[in-house]
């Protein structure tokens, strides 16, 4: 009698029951409670010390060294790995606002010195963000990169809800040094944790994914993995348009709509609740469904849902249907931002991935954000109504390049 033995798969462990990802969580969540109480005490600080023009200044600057050296951090990320480049840049950050903390217990906030940190700042945050998208496939299986996708999405929004609230606080209790003492206290915290997670080693990695040495020339190789490659390409086609779509409209756009429609700061209140909770609600189906069939198509579909709902969201009568509009804004374009970031963990090549994560960074925070004063410029020449069907027309726009795309639209996660 012949005995076969049969090797059995592992199954793997569910992303939201991993303790390397939970603890990988805990530190961004700290991290970004940490962003948003460093940005309210920055705010607030700038706004008691100088002119409206030098406050707008100071809350501006730090988009600079971002937009210029976040292609870098993707390059630093996959030439030392992306967890040490986080460590480091949490730490500088830690160091940078605790200093100012300290700075403040002696002297007064001057212009000068705000813009200082802001621009500091802004350069760590250039290599901290692309880093920190790179790291969950280290830490997890691929099958699981959709549900750290979610996860990551209600940390994201957990922190918006906490941080503000705990940085006016703080404010109120020991103005700006205490809130700004508080916030390197949170990017502290977040080192343990980092320095805790066990990260797996790449596949064998491409010949041609080998560092040159050159870090121009490693930049390079990034940008033309993604164009030679067949789903990353419009992919991020796709993010580049939603991005600039609905940046304007759901930022700048919703306060002006607000004032328009005299609703009030309680009724913008209301709505921007209301596109939390739909975008909680994303995350938190991505979180425990952990896949979704058909994810390249469900993305753009997704997209363009939340497109078109945009473009509604100027026509509402009052603020109840405002708010019932943004919900399906917040639910169906997170769902299809989270899946474009799943999809573009599981298709890049492991040696690309900082620079990859660093390109759609870098439309999200720092190229997205310059429709802010075109969109104040056409509201005040057009109103919102055009403004907002404006952004909602890119956006489509994205996602139905997209869904041309036949290898994007049938691409799949992992099971």
């Amino acid at each position: 009698m012949t005995v076969t033995a049969t090797a059995t798969k592992t199954p793997e462990r569910p992303a939201h029951r991993d303790g390397n990802v939970l603890r990988w969580l805990g530190a961004y969540a700290a991290s970004m409670i940490g962003d948003s109480v460093y940005f309210m005490a920055l705010a607030w600080a700038a706004a008691r010390t100088g002119s409206a023009t030098q406050t707008g200044l100071v809350l501006a600057v730090g988009s600079i060294p971002r937009a210029l050296l976040m292609l870098g951090g993707g390059v630093l990320a996959d030439r030392i790995g992306p967890r040490r480049v986080v460590i480091g840049s949490d730490a500088a950050r830690c160091l940078v606002v605790l200093g100012l903390a300290g700075a403040l217990l002696v002297t007064s906030p001057a212009v000068w010195m705000l813009i200082a940190v802001a621009l500091a700042f802004g350069a760590v945050d250039a290599l901290f963000l692309p880093a920190v998208g790179a790291l969950p496939p280290r830490i997890t299986a691929a099958g699981q990169l959709a549900r750290v996708q979610g996860l990551r999405g209600l940390a994201a929004r957990s922190a918006n809800v906490v941080g503000a609230p705990l940085g006016g606080v703080a404010v109120a209790a020991g103005g700006p040094r205490l809130a700004f003492a508080a916030a390197g206290v949170l990017f502290a915290v977040s080192l343990p944790l980092l320095l805790s997670l066990r990260i797996s080693p790449l596949p064998a990695q491409q010949e041609n994914a080998e560092p040159s040495g050159n870090a121009w020339r490693e930049l390079a190789d990034g940008l033309r993995h993604i164009r030679r490659h067949p789903v990353l390409g419009p992919l991020m086609l796709a993010v580049a348009l939603s991005e600039l779509g609905f940046a304007g409209p759901l930022n700048l756009g919703l306060i002006l709509l607000a004032r328009e429609r005299d609703w009030g700061a309680s009724g913008m209140g209301w709505i921007i609740a209301a596109f939390g909770i739909g975008a909680g609600a994303s995350a938190l189906v991505l979180a425990v469904r952990g896949r979704v069939p058909r994810a390249g198509l469900v993305m753009c579909l997704t997209v363009l849902i939340g497109a078109v709902a945009t473009g509604a969201l100027a026509y509402v009568p009052s603020v109840g249907l405002a708010a019932v509009v943004a919900i399906c804004i917040g639910l169906f374009a997170g769902l299809g931002g989270s899946l474009c970031g799943a999809l573009m963990q599981t298709l890049t090549d492991p040696a690309y991935l900082g620079r990859v994560t660093s390109v759609s960074t870098l439309f999200t925070h720092a190229i997205a954000p310059l429709s802010f004063p075109v969109t104040g410029v056409a509201v005040a020449a057009w109103g919102t109504g055009p403004v907002f069907v404006a952004g909602a027309a890119v956006a489509a726009t994205g996602a139905t390049a997209a869904l041309a795309f036949t290898r994007l639209r049938r691409a799949e996660l992992p099971r």
